[in-house]
């Protein structure tokens, strides 16, 4: 009886926590759409003057868009306002051997390819507001891990393809605790630690903490 008691009691709590866990991928869902659906509203005078600047600068595209890696290895299409010249991703492969991080993710403090306008929206992560539209139509969530390009996550080993386990996202724990500045073993321990203990208040406290991260801009570059 008392091995049956138990045998119930353990199903229950697995239940208890599957169906809690579903409730809080329907709540983050809805969170993601009006949010990301208010923003861009919100912020459709921005992205006018933006564009504009983009556009007078050099003539080039306004948006650059690029493959990412999403939730369990699911490649889409990444939107963000072209903060680099016009022939930047050709560019690229000459430029990583000269890249300040030697892991698989490339980041350069002083890269060249970056525009007299790209470097004030990236400095205040306003070249990465399109990506409401990847939140939108549900590729992304407001809160997760941050999306690596194709060749990035071919150099991921087994620990750090968790970080695939949830929706990657705009913002997320090391977004709002130093960006860039830190390291990348560093970032994919947080991403993974996030996506075991989310919660839907947790989301909440990240966007909260994000405003002032890009306000001040430490990290960003």
């Amino acid at each position: 009886m008392t091995t049956v008691t138990m045998a119930t009691a353990g199903g229950n709590s697995v239940q208890g926590a599957a169906k809690s866990r579903r409730a809080y991928v329907a709540a983050k869902r809805v969170m993601d759409f009006v949010g990301a659906g208010f923003a861009l509203l919100f912020l459709a005078p921005v992205f006018t003057v933006v564009a504009l600047l983009i556009k007078l600068e050099d003539g080039g595209p306004v948006f650059f868009s690029q493959k990412r890696v999403g939730k369990g290895g699911r490649e889409f299409k990444f939107y963000k306002f072209r903060s680099m010249c016009v022939d930047a991703e050709a560019r690229r492969a000459a430029l990583k051997q000269a890249a300040d991080d030697d892991s698989v993710r490339f980041k350069m403090t002083r890269d060249p390819r970056i525009t007299r306008i790209g470097r004030i929206i990236r400095r205040f992560s306003i070249d990465e507001m399109p990506q409401f539209i990847n939140v939108l139509i549900g590729d992304m969530s407001l809160v997760g891990p941050r999306p690596a390009l194709p060749e990035e996550v071919a150099e991921y080993n087994p620990h750090e393809l968790q970080r695939l386990s949830v929706e990657q996202g705009l913002t997320c724990t090391w977004q709002v605790t130093g960006r860039s500045l830190i390291p990348f073993e560093e970032q994919v321990e947080l991403d993974i630690q996030y996506a075991a203990e989310r919660t839907l208040w947790g989301d909440v406290k990240l966007l909260a903490q994000t405003v002032p991260a890009v306000l001040f801009g430490r990290g960003a570059y």
